[in-house]
């Protein structure tokens, strides 16, 4: 087949970017592999190879989507406390823009609670609260909340969890995965919330086996070929803080000394209209007792219908060879422009104020 396209030439880093998209996108389309079973160790390393998604119709916690029931899960863990992110639009680690207009890369609140009062408050429909109350909780606390790396290590401090009760429930770690990388995960997370919570989109430099136990992720992805379509911005970051003489929540900008935060400025992905043509999501729906496997480097945003429970185990992707730098390469050489200088381009994001009145 004789290839008629023009040589890249003297291109800019915007049309080489470009062009790498293009080529990805004709050699793979929007295509991603089904397995009935769980693979074996050689199949998966092969599939970490082609590093494109997979979903498996299988998982390997099939006895938990039964078990976890919200009166089984209340009645492990008991009076012990649990952090969980409370944010008023259901957007933590996000773009958020405050009443002044200005944007930031916001993290959410965290308050403590049982696991109990944390089922109660998101099993309510999230319509029946005002927008002036509307308070949006997930448990999200990740970063190994469940088994963190030192669980492996004997000769490290010991590895606690704030969900110890339930470790005896999910495995440390995914067998078939840590044979084919030779290497144990490095955290491994519980995800709890419902409708009215939605990640923002990002990549991690993670290989990501994600089970989901009860409800249905839906995940927008895009390979990393992509990752310019997602127009990274620099924002300066803050946090919501509940404040002690009304208990709502605030959006408090960081120091000015704070780094600021690279993110998308897209904020939701699954508008057609706020991507270029270029861009070609690819959407998949993870139901209770299936498996995503997610490639490191790969873009996501995920949204849930229902209450959804999941768990996660991240293994660190490997470091030699070209992947890493072909994966920041991606992203663009040099730092981000202002995400304030590009108003225009997320004047959909949701607007806060500090008293969190949000729409």
């Amino acid at each position: 087949m004789t290839d008629h396209r023009e040589p890249l030439g003297h291109a800019t880093q915007g049309e080489a970017q470009r062009w790498v998209a293009d080529e990805y996108y004709e050699l793979n389309g929007t295509h991603y592999d089904i397995l009935d079973e769980l693979p074996t160790p050689l199949e998966f390393s092969r599939l970490v190879h082609i590093s494109r998604p997979v979903l498996i119709k299988a998982s390997e916690m099939p006895g938990v989507i039964s078990l976890w029931t919200d009166e089984y899960l209340t009645r492990r863990m008991g009076d012990r406390e649990i952090s969980i992110a409370v944010t008023p639009t259901g957007r933590a680690d996000a773009i958020t823009r405050n009443r002044g207009g200005r944007l930031y890369f916001t993290e959410p609140h965290v308050d403590k609670m049982t696991i109990g009062s944390f089922l109660d408050k998101i099993t309510l429909d999230p319509a029946d609260a005002t927008s002036a109350d509307r308070e949006v909780y997930y448990l999200q606390s990740q970063n190994g909340n469940m088994f963190t790396g030192r669980y492996f290590d004997s000769t490290s401090d010991p590895d606690s969890s704030e969900f110890e009760p339930l470790r005896e429930d999910v495995p440390s770690e995914i067998t078939w995965c840590s044979e084919a990388l030779d290497r144990c995960p490095d955290a491994v997370n519980l995800w709890i919330g419902n409708s009215a919570s939605v990640t923002s989109v990002h990549s991690d430099p993670y290989e990501n086996i994600y089970s989901v136990v009860r409800g249905a992720k839906h995940f927008t992805l895009f390979p990393p070929t992509e990752g310019w379509c997602l127009q990274e911005r620099s924002y300066p970051h803050a946090r919501y803080v509940r404040s002690e003489a009304t208990s709502r929540l605030e959006h408090i900008p960081s120091p000015p000394t704070t780094p600021e935060v690279r993110w998308s400025s897209v904020l939701d992905p699954t508008d057609s209209t706020s991507l270029p043509p270029e861009a070609h999501p690819i959407h998949i729906t993870v139901g209770a007792g299936e498996t995503l496997y997610l490639p490191a480097g790969w873009w996501h945003y995920v949204r849930q219908s229902e209450v959804t429970i999941a768990v996660n185990h991240w293994y660190d992707m490997e470091s030699r060879g070209a992947s890493w730098v072909w994966l920041n390469l991606l992203r663009g050489v040099g730092d981000p422009p202002p995400g304030n200088g590009y108003v225009e381009q997320t004047s959909h994001v949701t607007e806060g104020s500090s008293r969190c009145n949000c729409t």
